[in-house]
């Protein structure tokens, strides 16, 4: 199944939580697992979307003491109808997925005890405004879950705009309106497979992988490959041209999601680039702060958050 593929898409069949992760092709699954013989990241994206999920959640079955979900290949993943993308919005998701595989997966190296199920229980708090207590705090530090939050909310935005249902996420995103948004949700995803159905009944099949389902065919558009630091660039400005202005500054805040967001900000923020040097002066605070910031540029960088060109950094596009 995985002839060919350096990577497949892989999720626990019964989890408090529904997360998708690619494994090397090196990696024999076993029986707990549901795999996906696929190594778009495209798909990943569309599979760690809240869309998803509303519809694994409907289509799948519950599980063990906790009355987990459990994810049925054959009701959660082959019915379900994936948006026709135009290749910007799937080069979108696709940037948006290979961020998300690599942020949990570097933060997870960083701390050994880092569970999936304890970044998503912060994030699921983080997402009603629950305190947090001084053990989720500590694994919101270790596993930069602010930073993951922000991936998961843009990831939905692309994917909702894939669909063309942008007109949810605002409801999706506030805990008041999100179940009755939900069945909307639903409710278009159930509509959309029955087209699909229709589609297949009159000899048209959305392959999603046709290279290997149905090489005969051409396919109606070819897979774009996305390396976050490959975009084309613009020739960096020296940090000598910097314009002769008044340079507001402010506070370091205090704990590191909360640091890596105010990095980002003012890089976005700066209509030219910055060096490290020229970050350290966009705030104020006593304290080892500043020895923090290298680690943070490169954290932005690895998300593709950041693009450095030789000494300076902007924000990326």
């Amino acid at each position: 199944m995985l002839v060919g593929l350096p990577r497949f898409i892989a999720t626990v069949e019964t989890a408090k939580h529904r997360t998708f992760q690619f494994l090397d092709a090196s990696i024999a699954p076993d029986n707990m697992l549901v795999c996906i013989a696929s190594a778009d990241a495209f798909h990943l994206g569309v599979l760690s979307s809240h869309i998803h999920v509303v519809w694994a959640l409907a289509a799948g079955g519950r599980l063990g003491v906790g009355n987990d979900p459990r994810f049925n290949k054959s009701r959660c993943f082959e019915p379900f109808p994936f948006p026709a993308a135009t290749p910007e919005q799937a080069a979108r998701i696709r940037d948006l997925a290979e961020q998300l595989d690599a942020h949990r997966k570097r933060q997870q190296a960083a701390h050994e005890s880092l569970t999936l199920t304890g970044m998503y229980n912060v994030l699921e708090k983080l997402k009603s405004g629950e305190a947090l207590t001084a053990k989720e705090k500590a694994i919101n530090e270790q596993g930069l879950v602010s930073v993951l939050k922000t991936l998961h909310d843009e990831l939905d935005a692309a994917v909702l705009d894939a669909y063309g249902w942008s007109d949810l996420a605002t409801r999706l995103a506030d805990p008041a309106l999100k179940e009755a948004a939900g069945e909307t949700l639903l409710a278009r995803l159930v509509a959309l497979n029955a087209e699909r159905a229709a589609e297949e009944a009159r000899g048209e099949i959305r392959w999603l992988r046709p290279e290997y389902q149905h090489p005969a065919e051409t396919p109606r558009q070819t897979a774009i490959s996305i390396d976050a630091t490959g975009r084309s660039k613009q020739d960096a400005a020296s940090s000598d041209a910097l314009p002769q202005i008044a340079i507001l500054r402010a506070p370091w805040p205090a704990a590191l999601p909360e640091q890596v967001a105010a990095v980002a900000r003012v890089l976005a923020a700066s209509p030219i680039p910055l060096s490290e040097a020229d970050l350290a002066t966009r705030f104020t605070g006593k304290g080892a702060w500043r020895k923090r910031l290298p680690q943070i540029v490169d954290t932005l960088e690895a998300l593709g958050r950041v693009r450095r060109q030789g000494d300076v950094l902007t924000a990326a596009d």
